[in-house]
């Protein structure tokens, strides 16, 4: 049997074309290739020179460090005055806490000191406990457009080990200033930040290391 359309039904008809177009279009638009992310990295390239360790040795175990969660993924935070936002087209090749935990392992393994530090999948009795904390993982901004300053702060904790009673506690901040306003530069500041940073707490570590063990 053929039906004839009414003039209303023809116009339901055509306005559901029309609807169907628009989410069309817009089912486009949310599949559109994105902008693309140039990955980047801090720290050393490889794993860094380890010299041999005496049997004496203090063994310092490195617990997960912490960091805000703002910072502790693959995003780079800006920030000027009250206002933060991350910086586009540019992500860490991994988490920053990993990233950063890995440079602060080469750093202890690079140093010719007394201190050898256990990482979390090394199963060695320790002699005393390091915690690290991040407080500050951030590219600063005087004004809009002006070259940033990478600021990076860190709160350090030495354990006696096993009853982890706190032997010494520092604060621990670096400020490096970026060359130009560019993504690059950034990254280079927070690579010199870094190794600043992880080159005091290296040497607080040594100073302080055989205290926590003798507390033990």
């Amino acid at each position: 049997m053929i039906v004839a359309l009414m003039p209303s039904s023809r116009r339901r008809l055509v306005g559901l074309a029309g609807v169907g177009l628009a989410l069309a279009m817009g089912g486009c638009a949310l599949l559109s290739t994105p902008d693309p992310v140039q990955l980047y990295r801090f720290g050393p390239l490889d794993g860094g020179y380890v010299g041999e360790r005496s049997m004496a040795s203090v063994q310092v175990s490195l617990r997960r460090i912490e960091f805000p969660e703002a910072v502790s993924g693959q995003r780079m935070l800006a920030v000027t005055g009250n206002e933060a936002a991350y910086l586009g087209g540019a992500r860490w090749v991994s988490d920053a806490r990993d990233l950063y935990a890995q440079s602060l392992e080469t750093a202890f393994g690079s140093s010719a000191s007394g201190v050898r530090l256990i990482g979390g999948r090394e199963l060695t009795r320790a002699d005393a406990g390091l915690d690290v904390d991040i407080t500050t993982f951030e590219t600063r901004y005087a004004a809009p457009g002006a070259v940033p300053t990478v600021v990076i702060s860190a709160r350090a904790r030495l354990l006696a080990m096993p009853a982890r009673t706190v032997v010494s506690e520092q604060i621990f901040s670096v400020r490096q200033p970026a060359t130009d306003n560019r993504i690059s530069a950034i990254v280079s500041a927070y690579d010199a930040a870094t190794q600043d940073l992880n080159q005091q707490i290296v040497a607080w570590v040594e100073a302080n290391a055989a205290r926590a063990a003798a507390a033990d």
